[in-house]
């Protein structure tokens, strides 16, 4: 096939775009991306493209213990975690039973609120997410539907890796290198800053549109709400600032939710580190679907315009309305090529 593929932006690659900032220090810029999976076939296809270098993900969270004192802890909550909070030296076993012990049980589970409140209790909800959910959200984790924290497992070992996929890589040159090797064919055409309104429609026979779907059908049923992103870059005149790749800031007094040291997830040796501090926002880039049950029920709307589009594929977050990983981004664009090529 012979693909015209068009950005908006200078670049490819979308929000997993990475590039070397003044210092030379390679960044992303639109917040850290990592990539794990289960998936041979998903790691099997993009390893044509790239050699991948270990990384395993850890995440802490700068808080106050319960006596009150500065710490930061392990995320995903671990025995660690629950131990140096609480000021105890509990076993595994014993972990186990005094979160269930602190544990308040809601049935059935609707909100992110109730996920939480049923897995660890008051203490550790508030303090690890109820303050970072809001900030993240501008709302509060009762107002969100539970797939927001589903996604969050608590251990009772002290296992601190944020991700427990069988493979936990990260592209040995960076991002922009894989997708550039990608998109090396005499068959690919790449145009940037141009939008696919740009491009006449009479020029080709079908469409991958990976846009916000509102927009493409000129938000006839209303905007799809989403949560935004702000990004401020700095580098340091120091070989390493963090222990670990994120810091979280659950506190609600903190304007920010999480600080990325990016050297960490790339392995690069530099005497500098750049830092990325996120500042969620209403207004701006469309970064996260917001998972309320009215929201799901207007992309339905949107979904069944979708649906009845011929020669139009929609295929990614923004064009399904949903948060998706990686490589499951990977493996839906793969599963699309499948159905597209069958007879």
């Amino acid at each position: 096939q012979r693909v015209l593929l068009i950005d908006r932006r200078p670049h490819v690659g979308g929000n997993a775009y990475d590039c070397h900032d003044a210092a030379g220090v390679l960044i992303h810029p639109y917040g850290p991306h990592i990539f794990h999976t289960n998936s041979a076939r998903v790691l099997e296809y993009l390893s044509r493209f790239t050699a991948w270098r270990p990384y395993e993900h850890r995440v802490r969270a700068q808080v106050r213990t319960a006596q009150g004192r500065p710490a930061q802890l392990p995320v995903p909550i671990n025995r660690t975690t629950v131990n140096v909070f609480f000021g105890l030296n509990l076993s595994e076993p014993e972990v186990g039973g005094f979160l269930a012990s602190q544990a308040q049980p809601v049935q059935p589970v609707r909100t992110s609120a109730d996920v939480v409140l049923g897995a660890v209790g008051p203490a550790l909800y508030r303090t690890f997410f109820q303050g970072y959910t809001q900030k993240q959200w501008g709302l509060d984790p009762s107002e969100l539907d539970k797939s927001v924290t589903a996604r969050v497992p608590t251990r009772i070992t002290d296992d601190d890796r944020y991700f427990l996929d069988e493979h936990q890589v990260m592209p040995a040159e960076g991002y922009t290198r894989m997708f550039g090797r990608m998109l090396d064919h005499s068959n690919i055409t790449v145009r940037l800053l141009c939008d696919y309104d740009d491009v006449d429609p009479a020029t080709y026979r079908s469409l991958i549109y990976t846009g916000p779907v509102d927009a493409y059908f000129g938000y006839r049923y209303g905007r799809l709400p989403y949560r935004s992103l702000r990004f401020e870059h700095a580098t340091i005149c120091q070989a390493q600032v963090q222990d670990v790749a994120v810091i979280n800031y659950p506190d609600p007094a903190v304007p920010h939710t999480r600080i990325t040291e990016f050297k960490h997830l790339t392995g690069q040796g530099h005497p500098q580190t750049s830092l990325c501090t996120e500042y969620p926002a209403a207004e701006g880039d469309p970064y996260y679907p917001i998972p309320r049950p009215e929201n799901a029920a207007l992309y339905r709307k949107y979904q069944a315009l979708a649906d009845a589009t011929p020669d139009v594929t929609f295929v990614g977050r923004l064009a399904t309305y949903k948060y998706y990983n990686m490589d499951q981004v990977v493996a839906q664009a793969l599963a699309t090529y499948d159905r597209l090529m069958a007879p």
